[in-house]
């Protein structure tokens, strides 16, 4: 093994075995990470990227994983020899590792502050005062804002790039030579994503680790990665310099992945998808011209608005201390138009407000201030029984399909549930027939009806997700977040679905994210929201142009422009 080379996994098969099936999920899995540097891993969904860093430390499921030959070598042992005891030492002390999401990783009974002393404790000897010195270092280190906070927060009072920052404080309390970051990022605001990056950079800077960053955003690998391993179907397919992978790739698959991002410089009419770019089934002059999209505009914005929102305010309260109340204002004098076959983007980081103003259209939360009229007529106080003739005209797609899903109903009952409540058709057998119509609309099919949430893809659950939405027949959508945790292949399906379905069924959509590239793509006017107000506004393509807003600026800056 060459001197600079930290670990290095040589020709890895591994699969998962169990009475029922044999799957073979690595094939000769080829990596090397040298010492002080990034290895960038990037790949779709199931491309054995997550599998193949839990390797390393043998956190895979031991009784149904069989690795039938291979290595992976650190400091001339193979981790996959030794025995349980001493991996323990090597695991948060030597290696560590940040995992995709930080919710499910902390511990929720626990104290952030109480959890890194748990690491640092198990590790080395010191008493309880100075592991707490130490964990309070770390955060000063790791940039939480207020760090006694959060030494004795529970990881539910935290945000979420609060979270990500207390586990990599988690992961680097033992100062390991190398760090394992599993989708580190994912979800995360632009700017926060920026911030993290930053940290990491910084801290293997400091501290000379080597870092194995695995994500599916391309554009964010180039910006922290030394050399990068692109994987597909569990094989490495190829493996250079940031440069080499990101200007001149050579496999059709890594070329495909980087066409399949929307562009921040021209507007597809639908997103190159992974599977057409290696089929090499790209469309040609697929693009949306200034003059076209001027056209379109102008029929649009000559009807009346389909939704008015007039200087709408929701402030929520948190109680400190005996009696004593601190306001929060979530939404503050919000006013905008959405017309009848408009795609109206709104963009801002998490806590904004956004979500909140989705919820008050849906009368989900009771406005303080204002008013939100739906066709002329204001919908804003309306109880639960006046209210329920609209629900069927507004609905709402969900960031986590799967949580939004009840795993004990098929997607085809879940799908046919809301329509029995609204009582549409004639018979049960219509609704089922109507279900198994809107399956094969998303992509999906009849095959599908009897099958569980539990047994379908992320991808595939947001096209459940969508399919419930439209059961009902909307004329307005809220889509909250609804392709942010989706790998970039499955994400270009889904806005793809998204565009369709609105020209086949003439739906208007408020399309929430964070992620700008998406908004932009996807809209036609864009309102970008900042601590509960609307700070800047305007035709999409003119504000990314031209943001006047500072923080408008601050997050087109935030945009990894590796490979835009």
């Amino acid at each position: 093994m060459e001197e600079t080379t930290l670990l290095q996994i040589k020709n890895l098969n591994l699969s998962f075995t169990t009475n029922e099936f044999n799957k073979q999920v690595l094939f000769d899995v080829n990596l090397s990470l040298k010492a002080n540097s990034i290895l960038g891993v990037v790949g779709e969904s199931g491309s054995g990227k997550s599998v193949t860093a839990l390797s390393i430390l043998k956190l895979f499921p031991q009784k149904i994983t069989e690795v039938s030959s291979g290595t992976i070598v650190y400091r001339e042992q193979n981790l996959l020899d030794l025995p349980p005891k001493s991996l323990q030492s090597i695991r948060g002390n030597e290696i560590s590792m940040i995992f995709q999401e930080p919710m499910s990783s902390l511990n929720p009974s626990m104290r952030c502050g109480k959890q890194v002393e748990e690491i640092i404790r198990l590790h080395q000897k010191i008493s309880a005062k100075a592991a707490k010195t130490e964990v309070l270092s770390l955060f000063e280190k790791v940039k939480l804002p207020d760090v006694s906070r959060a030494y004795s927060s529970y990881p539910h009072q935290l945000s979420g790039g609060q979270k990500q920052r207390v586990m990599i404080a988690m992961a680097i309390a033992c100062r390991p030579k190398i760090l394992i970051a599993d989708e580190p990022t994912t979800a995360l605001d632009v700017t926060v994503q920026k911030e993290i990056i930053k940290l990491l950079q910084g801290l293997q800077r400091e501290y000379q680790m080597s870092i194995i960053f695995i994500s599916h955003d391309l554009s964010l690998v180039s910006e922290i990665a030394d050399e990068v391993a692109v994987m597909y179907q569990g094989r490495v397919v190829e493996y250079s310099t940031v440069s080499q992978i990101f200007h001149h790739p050579k496999q059709s698959y890594t070329q495909a992945l980087l066409k399949a991002k929307p562009s921040m410089l021209n507007r597809p009419r639908r997103l190159p998808t992974i599977k057409q770019l290696l089929a090499n089934k790209e469309q040609k002059s697929n693009i949306i011209t200034p003059e076209e999209r001027k056209e379109k505009h102008k029929t649009l914005y000559s009807k009346p608005p389909l939704l008015e929102v007039k200087n709408l305010e929701k402030t929520f309260f948190t109680t400190r201390g005996f009696m004593k109340k601190k306001g929060f204002k979530a939404v503050d004098d919000v006013s905008f138009n959405l017309y009848e076959g408009e795609t109206l983007g709104l963009v801002g980081e998490s806590g904004c407000g956004k979500s909140t103003l989705g919820n008050l259209i849906l009368n989900l939360e009771t406005a303080d201030r204002g008013a939100v009229y739906y066709k002329g007529q204001d919908i804003t106080n309306l109880s639960n029984a006046a209210f329920r003739s609209f629900r069927k005209d507004i609905q709402l797609i969900f960031q986590d399909p799967f949580a939004s899903l009840n795993p004990r109903l098929s997607v085809g009952q879940a799908i046919l549930e809301p329509m029995q409540a609204h009582r549409m058709y004639a018979s049960q057998q219509e609704r089922k027939d109507k279900v198994i119509e809107l399956l094969e609309a998303v992509g999906l099919s009849a095959e599908h009806y009897n099958r569980y949430p539990h047994e379908f893809s992320g991808g595939q659950r947001q096209r459940i997700g969508i399919a419930r939405t439209i059961a009902l027949a909307p004329k307005l959508i809220i889509c909250d977040e609804s392709v942010s945790a989706l790998d970039i292949s499955v994400q270009a399906q889904v806005l793809n679905l998204l565009n369709d379905l609105k020209e086949e069924y003439g739906f208007t959509y408020l399309f929430i994210s964070h992620d700008l590239s998406v908004v932009k793509y996807m809209s036609d006017q864009l309102l970008v929201m900042s601590e509960g107000k609307i700070v800047e506004k305007g035709e999409a393509d003119e504000v990314y142009a031209n943001p006047k807003n500072p923080y408008t600026q601050k997050l087109i800056q935030a945009i990894p422009k590796g490979i835009i």
